[in-house]
């Protein structure tokens, strides 16, 4: 069963939840108050919470009629899917978007959530190594959990991998048997010092664990306390083999990861090319660059230049955010930048590195000195105002194509100056702080095109602003409580540009900003709710005072009658 649904909840809580914590879209499945083994799908609609009751015959799952389902997973996937499907009897249609999920069992790394069976065993298959184990939710049965480890018996030519049931009776685990334990966690640790014996009389051993990077974004304090704990050193199950810290665990896996990759970056590798990257195995993808179009086709790579297109994949299609991930001018790709900047329309310009640090030059300013105007190619830049700020600069900057003097256009250009070279900034306060300018002045451009983003590689600092940005949108479109995944991110990302996130401290700031983020959010939710009760207080008070007033005059009169 999915996170969306709440073992524990009543339709009065699932409203205020909803209302608090969703979105227009929201939704979770409780088990019905009413109808003793059927559920309701509580669903935010506009302003406004709507419960559905979900019957459950015991062969199958339905909404009272439609559809027929083996799983309640089965049914909720089916109508978030089939848009249109579920309607209110006025005609209003009831989008499942987003599910709101209730908080995991366990903090514990080895707990996947939603996980199939299928998707479990490719997981453990992959790593390959007998005793490997994780516990995930169970999909046919609401509230139950399995626990799925890899043999050392083969089945159909790969190793076998056992899937055992754990149940959940009055708020305590057991797989059967006397045995009931308090937490996942203790009936975990129980079975890794004893082993389980299945039916069929084989043993299953669980030695190390397959570590989740999956995580409900409201918990991920939890998450970054966990990570922090350095593991080196320590061993795992009784093996002698040590295992790596938690970030750099994760990252690591990332690398191996990237490792395998292989797609072309032949355009880049082009002899009339290479005088046109700043580093030289640092090359754009062939299928995601950006291509320059009013390119000379009788000159070879006059098409090209070191960036690529970077979609957020994580969302729908009409919630997407482009952005051009680059690297940082060379003198003789300045006109090229600003033709990229004309052909994509783009109208914000974000810049992760100071011109020169520690004495090496890391990108060419690509823009004239204040209240100066100069040619670049096909167009004439003319920087209108310099600003500074905390921790930034902001240029306002004019680019005129020079046969269409009257077709200008103002692009914002913000260089964040308080990253430092080959490390991150000390808290994420600033950079978030930077982001919600940049992202507020791109609103104010709905028909712009991406936004650029380039430090010196276009890959580390670059990776890192646009990873967290992608995360932060994700989280406000689909509420706190929506299961984000770092390293996946991170991972989608770089099948459009090579590294992107180059080093674990980047991979740890990363999550230390969304962190910040969520905390942030936290206490802005509660600083509204205190206002909205002290509001409703102060109207109280004042019908209160109106009522005695009324009450006053009524005595008055009276008195005077007698």
């Amino acid at each position: 069963m999915s996170r969306w649904f709440h073992k524990d909840l009543s339709g009065i809580d699932a409203e205020s939840i909803l209302k608090t914590r969703g979105v227009h879209g929201s939704f979770l499945a409780r088990p019905s108050k009413k109808n003793q083994g059927d559920f309701s799908l509580s669903v935010r609609v506009g302003d406004q919470v709507t419960h559905i009751r979900i019957q459950n015959t015991g062969d199958y799952y339905d909404l009272y009629g439609g559809e027929k389902f083996a799983t309640l997973s089965e049914l909720v996937d089916y109508y978030t899917v089939e848009y249109g499907v579920l309607q209110d009897k006025d005609g209003v249609v009831i989008e499942l978007k987003y599910p709101l999920n209730s908080s995991d069992p366990t903090s514990e790394r080895w707990y996947h959530g939603h996980l199939s069976g299928p998707n479990a065993e490719k997981l453990l298959r992959e790593r390959d190594e007998p005793g490997t184990f994780l516990v995930r939710e169970s999909l046919s049965k609401p509230g139950d959990y399995v626990l799925s480890a890899l043999t050392s018996e083969m089945a159909k030519g790969s190793k076998r991998v056992a899937h055992i049931k754990i149940m959940c009776q009055n708020d305590r685990y057991t797989i059967g048997g006397s045995e009931k334990f308090d937490t996942l966690t203790d009936l975990v640790e129980n079975f890794k010092r004893k082993g389980i014996e299945e039916i069929t009389g084989n043993w299953v051993h669980l030695k190390q664990p397959y570590f989740s990077t999956r995580v409900n974004a409201a918990d991920i304090n939890n998450r970054v306390k966990l990570l922090d704990q350095t593991a080196d050193g320590s061993t795992e199950g009784g093996s002698d083999k040590k295992i790596k810290a938690g970030f750099w665990e994760e990252f690591d896996a990332l690398q191996k990861l990237e490792a395998k990759a292989k797609k072309s970056r032949d355009e880049g590798m082009r002899p009339e090319n290479k005088s046109k990257n700043r580093y030289k195995n640092i090359l754009p993808f062939d299928e995601t660059r950006v291509v320059l179009q009013a390119s000379d086709p009788d000159v070879v790579g006059s098409d090209y230049i070191n960036g690529n297109y970077i979609i957020n994949k994580l969302l729908e299609p009409d919630q997407q955010k482009d952005y051009i991930a680059c690297q940082g001018c060379l003198a003789t790709t300045i006109n090229d930048f600003w033709q990229m900047v004309w052909q994509e329309n783009s109208r914000v310009i974000v810049m992760t590195t100071r011109e020169v640090e520690k004495g090496r030059n890391k990108c060419v300013p690509y823009w004239p000195e204040p209240e100066t105007s100069k040619e670049m190619g096909a167009y004439l830049v003319t920087s209108l105002s310099e600003r500074d700020c905390n921790d930034y600069k902001v240029r306002l900057i004019k680019i005129t194509p020079l046969n269409e003097s009257e077709s200008s256009r103002t692009i914002f250009h913000y260089q964040y100056l308080s990253w430092p070279d080959h490390g991150v900034p000390q808290e994420p306060g600033g950079v978030l702080g930077f982001l919600s300018q940049v992202n507020s002045k791109q609103t104010e451009f709905p028909n712009a095109g991406p936004m650029i983003v380039h430090c010196s590689a276009g890959i580390g600092r670059t990776g890192t602003i646009i990873v967290i940005d992608m995360l932060i949108k994700t989280i406000e479109i689909k509420g706190l409580d929506s299961d984000i995944d770092i390293q996946k991110c991170i991972q989608m990302v770089r099948e459009q540009r090579s590294g992107m996130v180059q080093t674990e401290p980047q991979y740890k700031f990363i999550y230390l900003a969304v962190s910040y983020f969520i905390d942030s959010t936290k206490t802005k939710m509660m600083a509204v709710k205190v206002n909205k009760q002290g509001q409703k207080a102060k109207r109280r008070g004042w019908k209160k005072r109106d009522t005695d007033k009324w009450r006053g005059k009524g005595h008055e009169n009276g008195s005077s009658l007698r």
